[in-house]
């Protein structure tokens, strides 16, 4: 039986008016491929596992190195960017492959943003994450001091950033550090940079700085 048309009317309005449903993505990382690369510190050709981003069944980027689950619903990938080398007076493209900076990839609403990391270098600075803190070997703005690192998600400046070692782009030890260890408790970070002694750093505060989109900053 067919509504009135005032009843009509209120239906369609209704409908109009309801939210829409939230669309469910599909994000995952694909399969390992290996690709041409030379390090920055040396000539020497060799090889860099990658594998895509996958987001709605396409490929939005490409990774490297092991993902990290900062929560629940988001994650951290190291970008690999396929760069072009070529000269301007070379003809055609020369690609070369490189590493990028972190990226930070939410499941629900699979945006992806690249993470600007305090002092963060590509080619020297390894992060190692625990929770939504990142620690790492850094060079400072004017490139003359190794600094150990230790930023954290949502915060602008770095909680720990103190100078190791002058820094000389042609002349460095490599790797500039061995990866950082983390300590849960007491929270602390212990830095091992090359040709100097491991220096150890406490962190204060647990609670995370990373709000996610959709959720309120005082939601339990």
């Amino acid at each position: 039986m067919a509504l009135p048309k005032p009843l009509a009317a209120c239906a369609v309005f209704l409908l109009f008016c309801l939210p829409a449903a939230a669309k469910t993505h599909s994000v995952a990382v694909g399969a390992w491929r290996k690709a041409p690369y030379t390090a920055p510190a040396s000539n020497q050709p060799a090889t860099l596992r990658v594998r895509p981003l996958v987001i709605d069944g396409q490929v939005r980027d490409w990774t490297t190195g092991d993902i990290h689950e900062i929560t629940d619903r988001t994650f951290v990938a190291r970008r690999a960017v396929k760069l072009n080398d070529a000269l301007p007076d070379e003809t055609g493209a020369r690609w070369l492959w490189v590493l990028g900076p972190w990226l930070l990839v939410d499941r629900t609403t699979a945006r992806i943003s690249v993470l600007h990391l305090p002092d963060f270098d590509p080619a020297v600075s390894e992060v190692v994450w625990f929770r939504d803190y990142a620690a790492y070997c850094g060079i400072n703005s004017t490139g003359k001091h190794l600094y150990a690192v230790v930023a954290q998600l949502g915060v602008r400046r770095a909680l720990v950033a103190r100078a190791l070692a002058k820094w000389t782009a042609d002349d460095h030890p490599t790797p500039a550090c061995a990866p950082a260890t983390w300590q849960r408790q007491p929270l602390q970070v212990v830095f091992h940079p090359t040709n100097s002694e491991a220096l150890s750093y406490r962190i204060f505060g647990l609670a995370s700085a990373l709000v996610e989109e959709g959720e309120s900053p005082d939601q339990e």
